[in-house]
């Protein structure tokens, strides 16, 4: 029997079109699913913006919601309208508050955003100027369900790397005692216990003063523009932006100020010293690895070799010579001996 050349045509762009129609459906599908999980993420950081509003106890209007939020009067309002049918906002005027349900789902997203900082920064070796804008992408996609399963993992955690509270399942959430270090009264000794880290601009100037979470100071000059201090062997000055960044609280009366505590990294040629400890920014498996080394407190250490650039440099302690980064380096804290 013949083939009929019609028929073959005929199926042939039949099949044709099937193909695209499926195709054109599914790039549809994807464009729409996509669509609706970039309008989740908006509501999302809409209501964690208003809840950090609502925390500082400022009050939230349009005009201030898109500019932090870099969206759209048009684009934030029509969030708003869903957002308000859904029962997780209020909106009166010009002003915008949360509702019960809207704060409590707010609080689950920093609960997630504040883990997974904490996570990234004890079971990881990625720096931490990429902790939180790893979080932010976490915080859209965690259920609450594993949110508390990688809370009980990392041992129930209080606080985040930054020494923000984390808040609990339940919405609880401790109050900061700490006080911007540019309020702080000269000669005070005080010890950093919080870091913003938003602004990025401000944090990358703290980042680079490798000033970090648990770090004792003595504030030795302040004004209405800068402040001064002297912390592990350094003298430090930061303006008054970037200080009220940085959260402190008084040493207690069981915290002694050791004012001839240095950085490792600061050891020249020749010199000695005894291991006074780890610091506490330096965590999870680079900290295991630094005591596995034998940098443990009380442990005579001096120098040794050294690269050709001064780094790496080498360090004798216990009749090993083990070559350090200046960045691992100053995380470990020693006392001269000589």
């Amino acid at each position: 029997m013949t083939p009929n050349p019609i028929l073959a045509l005929i199926v042939f762009f039949a099949g044709g079109a099937l193909i695209y129609l499926g195709w054109k459906y599914k790039l549809w599908a994807r464009v729409f699913h996509d669509s609706e999980r970039d309008r989740k993420t908006a509501m999302e950081d809409v209501l964690k913006q208003l809840y950090h509003v609502e925390y500082s106890g400022r009050k939230a209007t349009l005009n201030a919601m898109a500019g932090a939020l870099k969206l759209s009067d048009k684009k934030l309002v029509s969030l708003i309208e869903e957002m308000s049918a859904l029962n997780l906002i209020r909106a009166q005027a010009d002003t915008i508050s949360l509702t019960r349900a809207g704060k409590d789902y707010a609080l689950h997203i920093i609960r997630v955003h504040r883990l997974w900082e904490k996570y990234l920064s004890e079971r990881t070796g990625i720096d931490k100027s990429e902790w939180h804008n790893r979080a932010e992408q976490m915080e859209h996609t965690m259920t609450s369900e594993e949110a508390e399963e990688l809370y009980h993992e990392l041992g129930s955690p209080r606080f985040d790397p930054h020494g923000d509270p984390i808040p609990m399942k339940t919405g609880e959430i401790i109050e900061s005692n700490a006080i911007p270090l540019s309020g702080i009264r000269e000669n005070a000794l005080v010890k950093i216990v919080h870091i913003e880290d938003e602004p990025e601009v401000i944090y990358e100037q703290i980042i680079d003063k490798k000033l970090h979470m648990g770090q004792q100071l003595k504030v030795t000059e302040i004004d209405d523009h800068r402040v001064r201090f002297f912390s592990e062997g350094q003298e430090y000055e930061l303006s008054s932006i970037v200080a009220s960044n940085i959260g402190v609280r008084k040493l207690s009366e069981e915290e002694v100020f050791e004012s001839g505590k240095v950085r490792l990294s600061s050891l020249r040629q020749g010199e000695k010293g005894q291991v006074i400890g780890i610091s506490s920014e330096c965590r999870g498996a680079n900290r295991r690895r630094l005591l596995d080394l034998g940098f443990i407190k009380g442990t005579s250490i001096e120098t040794g070799l050294e690269g050709p650039m001064k780094e790496p440099k080498a360090y004798l302690i216990r009749n090993t010579l083990i070559a350090l980064r200046n960045d691992q380096a100053d995380l470990i804290l020693i006392e001269k001996t000589k």
